[in-house]
């Protein structure tokens, strides 16, 4: 899979892969509403353009197809890159793309000589995730209980941390 900077049309086919709320809030978090619309994907687009951007916005291709995305959300300051807005397209899940998918993401945070930690969260239920963030050497720092109320459902939100010198002792 090939790693690229996302452009806007990449957009067109990001937002399908979105069901309903309950995926949407999975994929971004509670912040975006359902169905996600082109003023927050201006918004996600506006933090990408700044000097330096707030948020590095990817893809990965399969071919020509956008068939991954991903963002990382950069506290310049703290050398923090948080991984966030995860999604596969749901017809190419289960044929083992996210890992090297996401091992370009976090290469690519910590090509950023300040980067020194890259943190996630993610939903406790979302094992498969999980075990791929694991795979990649995130090690996981504890559950926030009952954080996201999607419908009337309360979902845990497990976060997830590398630092820059285990990613070195991987490599």
């Amino acid at each position: 899979m090939e790693l690229r900077p996302l452009v806007a049309a990449d957009f067109a086919a990001i937002k399908t892969w979105f069901a309903n709320e309950a995926a949407l809030v999975q994929w971004a978090g509670p912040g975006i509403r359902y169905p996600l619309d082109a003023v927050q994907i201006d918004a996600m687009l506006a933090e990408s353009t700044g000097q330096p951007p707030t948020r590095l916005l990817w893809v990965g291709l399969e071919g020509q197809a956008v068939s991954a995305h991903a963002q990382l959300a950069i506290d310049w300051r703290n050398g923090v890159a948080r991984l966030a807005r995860v999604a596969l397209d749901p017809a190419k899940r289960g044929r083992g793309l996210a890992a090297p998918f996401l091992a370009k993401i976090r290469d690519a945070a910590f090509a950023l000589d300040c980067i020194e930690r890259l943190e996630l969260n993610v939903y406790t239920f979302n094992e498969a995730a999980i075990r791929t963030y694991r795979r990649l050497g995130f090690v996981e720092e504890g559950v926030r209980r009952s954080a996201v109320k999607v419908g009337d459902a309360r979902w845990d939100t497990a976060m997830f941390g590398l630092l820059r010198e285990e990613w070195q002792q991987q490599s």
